[in-house]
């Protein structure tokens, strides 16, 4: 019998269902992680893409351990006091993307609250070991706010990543509820900082639609992001991880979401990804590709 005091897991609309492949490579994948005792994003977050992506040998490490200090509504990832650094993470990462020969490789975190350096540091060391690894890889990170530390952001942009993502997540309006602990002006102001420092360094930013956002909401999001010179927008459908986490407000229609990817290059993003599925390092390497830069090129 079910319980009445648990909210109802929300129907997925029928464009939300997709076919999961599986087989040799997506197992190859989760083996190698476990061998090399790593996280991804793909197993921590529960995306709806894992199966897809380990099948084309793509998975987006997060480093740091697999416990969060922040406390986002939106997210599946365990909260908790983290463990110490493992300074051996960043040459492990490195060996995983090298046996999966890996073109484009992306590493994001928990937010780590609780070092001096916001785990700037870390980041640093792991795209210096992929760099030694994969020369010629393209290197995109996907980092935390950093609390808005200059000299954090300034570590990593500096380590010059091809890609620096930092995800406004929802529009301002939402923070509150979705994300406690963050602030819209200083996710802004890391896109910005980043860009000023190192402009050959193409910056990124992703979206959760159906949260409860309007039009208006959105509209005020891109041009934000735009006139912080952000040059990647990616934009995907919220899907509740569990019921622990916020209810969907709205499943948005894909011509919806065509129309939004069609706005957005219309108001100078280099590219856009928009669609139900889309997420931050979701076919990253194509999303990049899309902006005519070569394989290496950009930092």
């Amino acid at each position: 019998m079910s319980d009445p005091t648990v909210p109802p897991r929300e129907r997925l609309a029928p464009w939300l269902k997709k076919r999961l492949p599986n087989g040799d490579t997506t197992r190859e994948v989760r083996e190698l992680v476990a061998d090399l005792d790593l996280h991804t994003v793909c197993q921590s977050a529960r995306c709806p893409n894992q199966n897809e992506c380990w099948a084309r040998k793509a998975a987006t490490f997060m480093i740091m351990g697999d416990l969060c200090t922040r406390t986002c509504r939106f997210c599946t990832v365990p909260k908790g006091k983290p463990l110490p650094l493992d300074t051996d993470e960043p040459e492990r990462v490195a060996e995983a993307a090298r046996r999966m020969a890996l073109h484009h490789v992306v590493v994001t975190s928990v937010d780590r609250d609780d070092l001096p350096d916001q785990g700037a540091g870390h980041f640093v060391r792991t795209i210096e070991a992929l760099r030694a690894a994969l020369p010629k890889a393209v290197i995109e990170v996907l980092t935390p706010d950093f609390r808005g530390e200059p000299d954090c952001i300034d570590a990593v942009a500096d380590a010059r990543p091809h890609i620096f993502n930092h995800n406004t997540e929802t529009v301002p309006a939402l923070y509150a509820k979705v994300r406690p602990g963050a602030r819209y002006e200083r996710s802004l102001a890391l896109l910005a900082r980043v860009k000023a420092r190192q402009p050959k360094v193409h910056t990124k930013s992703g979206l959760m639609l159906g949260l409860g956002e309007t039009a208006e909401d959105l509209r005020g999001v891109f041009a934000d992001l735009r006139a912080h010179h952000v040059d990647i927008l990616t934009l995907g459908q919220y899907l509740r991880p569990t019921l622990a986490q916020l209810p969907v407000e709205r499943f948005v229609p894909p011509e919806e979401f065509e129309a939004w990817g069609r706005e957005g290059k219309a108001m100078g993003f280099l590219s856009v990804a928009s669609g139900p599925f889309v997420r931050s390092s979701y076919n990253a390497a194509e999303v990049y590709a899309a902006i005519g830069a070569p394989s290496g090129a950009g930092a």
